[in-house]
């Protein structure tokens, strides 16, 4: 069965996010322009990327290059078209994380939001293991109920989610990171006006070889 996000449209996705009710697409940008000024590094890998929200705040003078993955592929011909100015920085990589993840290249720090909840903890334990990041920044979703899509006039675009979806626990992502050899750094809470809440939480890498 193909992924669900391949056929979910951007224009639904971003119309969703951005509603008054939902107000992730805004908070997800805030978010973004926290993690990308947070490291000393010169690459970043964004996993999950989407439509390219807040790469607006990528500096060319700090950043060399910029990973941009996604599977869905119409996702990634509209970041390069919104974002032709970063030119040969931005490198887009269509990639089905849970099966093709090997063929991730090495950065010194991924940024996943809202990623986690549809690749599961282990794969993202996988994911980071073949990246090989020193910085880990994760934005997840913590739910008060058992929806975790908002209503709202898309709402049926994200049908198929359910199929694929993992609630997140800080907690548990803590114990899942420590496993691989990260340590917590810090987390900051984002509340939604539907009473759900994004929570960055941060990692460093403390092993050196990941295996």
């Amino acid at each position: 069965m193909d992924n669900p996000w391949k056929s979910i449209n951007l224009f639904d996705y971003e119309n969703h996010m951005k509603l008054d009710t939902v107000m992730q697409l805004q908070t997800l940008n805030d978010m973004m322009k926290v993690q990308l000024n947070s490291y000393p590094v010169d690459n970043v890998m964004v996993l999950g990327i989407a439509g390219g929200n807040g790469l607006e705040y990528i500096k060319p003078e700090k950043y060399s290059t910029v990973y941009g993955i996604d599977i869905n592929p119409g996702y990634l011909q509209e970041v390069k078209r919104r974002y032709s100015n970063l030119g040969n920085l931005l490198k887009c990589i269509c990639i089905d994380l849970i099966a093709e993840n090997s063929k991730l290249p090495n950065a010194d720090f991924v940024i996943a939001n809202l990623l986690i909840e549809y690749i599961g903890y282990n794969c993202f334990e996988n994911v980071i293991k073949q990246v090989k990041p020193k910085y880990v920044s994760c934005g997840i979703q913590i739910n008060t109920g058992e929806e975790f899509v908002s209503e709202s006039p898309y709402l049926h675009a994200f049908d198929g989610l359910n199929s694929i979806h993992h609630q997140m626990e800080t907690f548990e992502l803590l114990c899942h990171m420590s496993n691989i050899g990260y340590q917590y750094l810090s987390t900051v809470e984002y509340p939604l006006p539907n009473g759900k809440m994004l929570v960055k939480v941060d990692f460093v890498r403390i092993n050196r070889s990941l295996r």
